[in-house]
This record gives C-alpha cells, sequence and structure tokens, in this order.
C-alpha cells in the first residue's frame, strides 16, 4: 500500500512539474472550449486521457512498446498544438455540438498515448525494481487524475471568471488562449525537431 500512494504522489508531481509543463498545457488547451455549465464532458475528456496515458506506461512497464523518445518528444507539442487550432476551428461552433465532441473524445484518446510514451522511459526504469506491476501503475493513474483535476478546476474557474464575470466574449478569451498556446507549442515543436 505504502508503493501505491508513493507512486500515487510521483503521478501528482508528473502532471504538475513546472519543468514538464507540456501537460498542463495541454489540458488548458482541452479545457479552454469549454465553460462550467460542460464541467463534466471535460473531465470525461480528463479521465479518458489518464487511462490511455496510462495504457501506454503499462504498456512500456511490461516492455510490450518501446517508442523512440525523440519522435515521442516531439510528438508531445504536435499535440498541444493540434488541440489549439482545432479550438480556433471550433470557436463559432459551441462546445455542445456532438460532433465536436467526439473529435475530442476520440483525438485526446490517441493524444493520452503519446502523452504517457513521453514518460515511459522514465516509469519504466521505476518499476524496474518491482515485481508487482498493478498496484504502483493504478496509484501512478491516480494521482495523475487528481492533478489533472486540479488543473482543471483552475482553468474552468479562469474561463468562468473571464467570461461571466468581466463579460468577456467567449469566442475571443478561446481564441486568444488558443493563439498563446499555439505560440507556445509551436516553439516546443521547433526545439524537439527530431532530425
Amino acid at each position: 500500500m505504502e508503493n501505491f500512494w508513493m507512486y500515487g504522489e510521483l503521478g501528482f508531481l508528473h502532471v504538475l512539474d513546472p519543468q514538464g509543463y507540456d501537460h498542463v498545457l495541454f489540458l488548458t488547451a482541452l479545457a479552454l472550449p469549454f465553460t462550467y455549465r460542460y464541467w463534466k464532458r471535460v473531465f470525461w475528456l480528463a479521465t479518458l486521457f489518464t487511462v490511455s496515458h496510462c495504457l501506454s506506461l503499462a504498456l512500456a512497464a511490461y516492455g510490450v512498446v518501446d517508442a523512440d523518445a525523440g519522435w515521442v518528444e516531439f510528438l508531445i507539442p504536435l499535440t498541444i498544438l493540434l488541440t489549439a487550432l482545432f479550438n480556433l476551428l471550433l470557436t463559432g461552433a459551441g462546445p455542445d455540438r456532438q460532433a465536436a465532441f467526439r473529435v475530442h473524445l476520440v483525438s485526446t484518446g490517441l493524444f493520452g498515448l503519446i502523452h504517457g510514451l513521453g514518460f515511459s522511459n522514465y516509469f519504466r526504469m521505476l518499476m524496474s525494481g518491482e515485481s508487482e506491476k498493478t498496484g504502483p501503475l493504478l496509484g501512478f493513474a491516480l494521482g495523475i487524475e487528481a492533478a489533472q483535476l486540479l488543473v482543471l478546476v483552475v482553468v474552468l474557474g479562469v474561463t468562468y471568471l473571464v467570461v461571466e464575470r468581466l463579460r468577456a466574449p467567449t469566442a475571443w478569451y478561446i481564441r486568444l488562449a488558443s493563439l498563446a498556446i499555439v505560440g507556445i507549442s509551436t516553439a516546443l515543436l521547433i526545439g524537439a525537431w527530431p532530425l
């Protein structure tokens, strides 16, 4: 049980690590088009992201997958960039469109696999001394989910403050924040170019 909580803390800190802010940036881009009225959808997306993230970690921990770290580090900012660009395209449609939400679901599942691979080498190293991998993996997943929920509460809170309280136009708020994320993720993408 002690290992479970230790790995839970590692998962929590993994998401909130200031040097690995790509995770928070992705979650911010993911949550931007949603207001607090759609909080359930945002939390389902975060849970799907956690499940797919931990699936790739499990595959790496059991030696099923061994991804090239250079390409994974390139693909992670690409997922952030694509999510922010999708926000720019979606701005006029509104977040309640079922087709747009399906695109969010599919892309979040796929992007979670990529983000999980980004941490797989370190996680595999941590797990090398563990005879039982399921408990630590579940603890890690719980820590990730808790940190993600915290990030999403903050993002939805900021959106509420800006859109509902300060009366900023929703479309402009989404566009400006998404453009900022496009800029940051483009810089990350260039810095991670694998060739």
